[in-house]
């Protein structure tokens, strides 16, 4: 077993990465911030605790998604997030 432990924004985001059947999935948390992501393949973001506002691409409005609510980010884009508390997530990559 292998886990890959990642760490963004001086310490601001942290993940816990691991594949199983689902595929390549990250647990991670967010410290209260802003951020800009960008991604390599399909991304299934849930949150599991807290609540984030995102700005998908090509979007101009910012939602706001709860406990586990999930948001959809395209191939090759980047998404912004704002995070008002520490919030914790679940990422799936397809």
């Amino acid at each position: 077993m292998m886990f890959n432990v990642n760490e963004y924004f001086s310490g601001n985001v942290k993940s816990l990465g691991f594949e199983n059947k689902d595929g390549k999935v990250t647990i991670g948390v967010m410290a209260a911030g802003e951020y800009e992501f960008g991604t390599s393949s399909v991304e299934y973001m849930t949150v599991t605790s807290g609540k984030m506002k995102v700005l998908l691409p090509g979007s101009t409005e910012w939602k706001t998604y709860g406990e586990f609510e999930t948001f959809i980010v395209e191939k090759d884009t980047k998404f912004k997030v704002i995070v008002e508390d520490q919030t914790s997530y679940k990422c799936v990559y397809r």
